[in-house]
C-alpha cells in the first residue's frame, strides 16, 4: 500500500509571477520594511505571496505570522489567496484579520489581567470581564442621549452624533476626557468632555466597549501587563500591516508593541491614498516610518496594472500637488486609453441626467459591437442616490444600488440581538432598554425613570436597579409584576 504524499510545490513558482520590485518586497523578510505601493501595483498579491514565501520557502510556522487590514472583505480575500498558495502545507493557519477582530481576540483572552482587586472584601474586582459586549453606533448614540438627558444638555443644540464624532476623534488621538477638557477652547467642547467622562463610566458599568475602545484597551493591556505582551511577542515573529497610511495612533502603538525587539514589521501603504485623517488616520505613521525604525528598508511598487496611461497621468498630476509625500513614479505598459472627461453641472438633477445619458450612449455603442457593457456611477453621499435612480429610470436603464439598508439594522433583528446580549450580559443597559418593553408588557416611561434614578443613586447598572426596585417594592404592584415577569424571561 502506497503512502499518500502531497504533490511537491513547484519550487519558487509563484515568485516567478512577480515583477522585480514585487519580488524584492516578498523576499525581504527580516527587519522592518515599508512597501510604498501605488494604486493598482499589486499590493495584495505582494502581501499574500510574502506570507506564502515565509511558510513555503523559509519554513516559518504559519501561526507565527500576523497580517492585519482594515475591512472584513480585504481580510477574507487575503485568507482565500494565501490558502490557494499554501493551504495544503499545514493545518495551522496564519492569523489574518482586521485590527478590531484581532483586538477582540486579545481582549477575550486577557482583558481580566487589567482588573483591580476591590478594596471592599467580598466584592468582585473592578474592571471589564471577558464577557464584555461591543456597542455599535446605534447603542453608542442611545447611551450618549441618556447621558445628555441626565446632565440636562439639550440634544438639539449639541447632537449625540456630533458628540460621538468628537469622542471618537479624541479616542483615536488617545486623549482622555480630562485632556479634552484641558484643551477645550469653548463651552461646547467642555460639554463634550463632560459627556465623554460620563459615557466612559456608563460603558464600564455595562461591561461594554465601543469600537475605538477595542484598540485602546488592547494597547493598554499590552503596555500594562508585560506577561501578555511577551506572550504575543513570542507568538508572532512576522507582522504585516495593510493600508498603513490609514492607521491612527492606537493602531500604530499596537503594531509597535506587537513588534517587540525583532522589528519584523512589513507595512504596506501609499501616502497618496491617505483619505481618513478626519477619523484619526495619521499620515505621519508612513512618512516617519524610518524615524521609528532607522534600519527600515523602503521598497517602491510603481508599475500599475489597473489603469491606462491617460488615467495615470491625470491622477499623478493631481496628487503631485500634495505637500507631504515620499513620492513615486507610477507607470503602466497599457498605453493610451479613452480620454478623461469633466462636466460641471448647474445642479444635482442635471448632473444625474448627464450621467444617465452618458451611460445610455455607452451601452448602445457596446451593444452595437455585440458586447455586454457595464457602467458604474460613484456618488459621495447616500442621499444623492435618489436623483441618479430617477434619471436611470427615465432612460429605462436597469441598475443595482450597492449598499442600502443592512439586515442587522432591521428593528426585529436588533431586538433579537439585544435579547441575546442581555441574556449574555444583563448589565448591558442599552440593550436592556431596547427590549424591556418589547413586546409591550406594561413597563412604561415612569417605571424606567424610577429604575434610572435607582441606578444613579446606587451606582448599579439598570439590571441591578431592577433587582433593587423589586426587592424594595419601589413601584406599583402592576409595574413590579411586569418587571418580575421580564426578569424571569431573561434568567
Amino acid at each position: 500500500m502506497q503512502s499518500a504524499t502531497r504533490e511537491p510545490f513547484p519550487s519558487l513558482s509563484f515568485l516567478s509571477q512577480l515583477n522585480p520590485q514585487q519580488r524584492e518586497a516578498v523576499e525581504t523578510t527580516e527587519g522592518p520594511v515599508l512597501i510604498l505601493a501605488g494604486a493598482g501595483s499589486g499590493k495584495t498579491r505582494v502581501i499574500t505571496y510574502r506570507i506564502a514565501h515565509l511558510i513555503e520557502h523559509l519554513g516559518v510556522m504559519p501561526e507565527s505570522i500576523l497580517a492585519m487590514t482594515f475591512t472584513n472583505k480585504a481580510a477574507s480575500e487575503m485568507v482565500e489567496r494565501v490558502d490557494k498558495l499554501v493551504g495544503g502545507l499545514s493545518i495551522a493557519k496564519p492569523v489574518i484579520s482586521t485590527f478590531h477582530s484581532f483586538c477582540v481576540r486579545v481582549l477575550r483572552r486577557d482583558i481580566e489581567a487589567l482588573r483591580i482587586p476591590s478594596a471592599t472584601p467580598g466584592q468582585p474586582a473592578i474592571g471589564l470581564s471577558k464577557s464584555f459586549v461591543i456597542y455599535d453606533e446605534a447603542d453608542q448614540q442611545q447611551l450618549v442621549k441618556s447621558v445628555m438627558r441626565r446632565l440636562g444638555i439639550d440634544d438639539k443644540q449639541t447632537t449625540p452624533r456630533a458628540v460621538l464624532a468628537h469622542i471618537s476623534w479624541a479616542k483615536n488621538h488617545m486623549l482622555d476626557p480630562q485632556e479634552v477638557y484641558l484643551q477645550s477652547a469653548d463651552p461646547k467642547t467642555e460639554r463634550v468632555a463632560q459627556i465623554y467622562a460620563e459615557y466612559r463610566k456608563e460603558l464600564a458599568k455595562a461591561n461594554a466597549l465601543d469600537f475605538d475602545d477595542l484598540l485602546l484597551e488592547s494597547v493598554r493591556l499590552l503596555k500594562a501587563v508585560p506577561a501578555v505582551r511577551e506572550y504575543y511577542n513570542r507568538r508572532f515573529q512576522y507582522i504585516l500591516i495593510d493600508e498603513y497610511q490609514d492607521t491612527n495612533r492606537p493602531q500604530y502603538e499596537l503594531m509597535r508593541l506587537l513588534a517587540g525587539s525583532r522589528h519584523n514589521v512589513c507595512a504596506v501603504g501609499d501616502e497618496d491614498q491617505s483619505i481618513y485623517s478626519w477619523r484619526g488616520a495619521d499620515i505621519r505613521n508612513i512618512l516617519e516610518f524610518e524615524k521609528d525604525f532607522p534600519e527600515a528598508k523602503i521598497i517602491r511598487l510603481e508599475q500599475n496594472y489597473r489603469s491606462t496611461q491617460n488615467i495615470l497621468q491625470a491622477a499623478s498630476a493631481v496628487v503631485a500637488n500634495n505637500v507631504r509625500r515620499k513620492g513615486k513614479n507610477l507607470w503602466t505598459s497599457r498605453q493610451g486609453g479613452p480620454r478623461i472627461g469633466y462636466y460641471e453641472a448647474p445642479d444635482g438633477e442635471n448632473e444625474a441626467l448627464f450621467a444617465a445619458d452618458y451611460v445610455a450612449k455607452y451601452l448602445r455603442e457596446i451593444a452595437d459591437q455585440g458586447e455586454n457593457g457595464r457602467a458604474a456611477v460613484l456618488y459621495r453621499t447616500n442621499s444623492q442616490s435618489r436623483l441618479f435612480e430617477e434619471a436611470m429610470r427615465r432612460y429605462q436603464l436597469k441598475y443595482h444600488v450597492v449598499g442600502g439598508f443592512s439586515f442587522y439594522e432591521r428593528a426585529e433583528i436588533k431586538d433579537m440581538i439585544s435579547y441575546l446580549k442581555v441574556i449574555h450580559n444583563p448589565d448591558d443597559s442599552i440593550s436592556l432598554l431596547r427590549v424591556i418593553n418589547t413586546p409591550a408588557r406594561g413597563i412604561g416611561k415612569a417605571t424606567l425613570e424610577t429604575l434610572e434614578r435607582v441606578a444613579l443613586e446606587t451606582g448599579a447598572s439598570l439590571w441591578g436597579a431592577l433587582g433593587e426596585a423589586t426587592r424594595r417594592q419601589l413601584l406599583p404592584q402592576r409595574a413590579l409584576a411586569a418587571l418580575r415577569s421580564f426578569k424571569a424571561v431573561i434568567e
